[in-house]
């Protein structure tokens, strides 16, 4: 009699599926891309954090030492030039490895500095991109030597947490970054802005002033000097030939009348008298008049804004006018003049051939950068074939008690 043993139940293991071909996959990194990015950064921390601390070092010591000399100044001030190009290689190094954008800060308008080149020069010495710039290179160094050393010493010891203190240490990286290398608000841009309007208002005053000194030049000065001589001639025939000299004092009286409608017209070039004395709507209506184009104008304005804002916004509708007349073959425009909060809105139409443009010629582009020059707006719509719509926009400021007409 055999004795039997119980029979085990029989466990089937599962087969795996035979590969499509023998092929290993590919290859990986243990870390993200991202990672090692970040370590790249910490590690190129000690030498550019040391570049800098020397450059800091040398430019403010230096400098300070020679300020009791002329070459002080100036060497502090190529200096700190010198130190927004470090600030520029740092923003474009965190922008790459740490993916941190941060915006480049406003160029430093050196060109329009005042009192020539002592001003220009100031202007450096207190750039606050620079000084900021150069206060981060400073406190770089220690970091620098922590972030190396830490990095360098996960990557053999704490390899399994070097992810994590890659990331902790980047963002105090960011951090910095973005506290000290990025534009200070919008202060320091607008300084900018305000340094270059300054400029253009300077190079327009300047244009202006020109051409009323060769209007008067050219026109009523040359008038006078006309209306001089021939009473001189007049004087001297006034006893030997009377009729000969009424007639020269006639052609005198003609010659004093032209050239006090050219005064007139070049009064009302510099400042209207309607606008001073009526306001936008009677001064802009005055303009359309003398349109070769019919024009409707209409103004919302429950007050007068300040004479500044009143005049540029009436010599730009007189601008647009004319062009209306010489360029645009239309058979009507309207100009549409109303206060929306704090701002001044312009809107000039015409139905005519259309095509204009900011860069098609001087006197848009001029007119743009008069509106900017004051914070306004100035936007050309005008496809081939027309309509064209021009809208400009100004600030809105009250007129104080010594802009009201007398």
């Amino acid at each position: 009699m055999t004795a039997s043993t119980p029979s085990s139940p029989a466990v089937s293991a599962p087969v795996p599926a035979a590969p499509d071909d023998d092929r290993l996959p590919p290859p990986r990194f243990a870390f993200e891309a991202w990672t090692w990015k970040e370590i790249a950064h910490l590690l190129t921390n000690l030498p550019m954090a040391l570049a800098g601390f020397v450059y800091v070092m040398t430019v403010v010591v230096v400098s300070s030492a020679l300020t009791i000399t002329v070459v002080g100044l100036p060497l502090l001030a190529m200096g700190l030039m010198g130190a927004r190009l470090l600030g520029r290689f740092e923003r474009n190094r965190a922008r790459a490895l740490l993916g941190v954008r941060v915006d480049e800060p406003s160029s430093l308008p050196l060109r329009r500095g005042p009192d020539g080149f002592l001003g220009r020069m100031w202007m450096a010495v207190k750039d606050p991109v620079a000084w900021r710039t150069a206060l981060y290179d400073f406190i770089r160094l220690p970091w620098g030597v922590l972030t190396f050393v830490t990095v360098l010493t996960s990557l053999f010891v704490l390899w399994p947490v070097l992810p994590f203190v890659a990331r902790a240490l980047s963002n105090v990286d960011r951090a910095m970054v973005r506290g000290l290398l990025s534009p200070s608000d919008e202060l320091e841009r607008r300084i900018a802005e305000l340094e270059s309007d300054r400029g253009v208002v300077v190079d327009t005053a300047a244009a202006d002033l020109r051409r009323i000194e060769r209007d008067l030049h050219d026109g009523a000065q040359a008038r006078l000097v006309n209306l001089a001589m021939g009473l001189g001639l007049a004087k001297e025939k006034l006893l030997e030939d009377p009729d000969a000299a009424a007639a020269m004092v006639e052609e005198a009286h003609g010659e004093v009348k032209l050239a006090l409608q050219e005064l007139r017209d070049l009064a009302r070039g510099i400042h209207p008298a309607v606008l001073t004395d009526r306001g936008l709507d009677a001064a802009l209506s005055s303009v359309a008049s003398r349109c070769t184009v019919p024009v409707k104008v209409t103004a919302d304005l429950p007050s007068r804004p300040a004479a500044a804002i009143e005049g540029i916004a009436y010599f730009t509708v007189s601008e647009l006018l004319q062009n209306v007349s010489k360029h645009s073959g239309a058979r009507s425009a309207s100009v549409d003049v109303w206060r929306s909060r704090d701002r001044l809105l312009i809107q000039v139409r015409d139905d005519g051939r259309g095509g204009a443009s900011l860069d098609g010629g001087s006197g848009m582009r001029g007119l743009s950068e008069r509106l900017g020059a004051v914070d306004g707006l100035f936007v050309v719509d005008s496809p081939p074939g027309g309509p064209t719509t021009v809208t400009a926009e100004l600030p809105w400021r009250d007129r104080g008690p010594d802009e009201r007409p007398r």
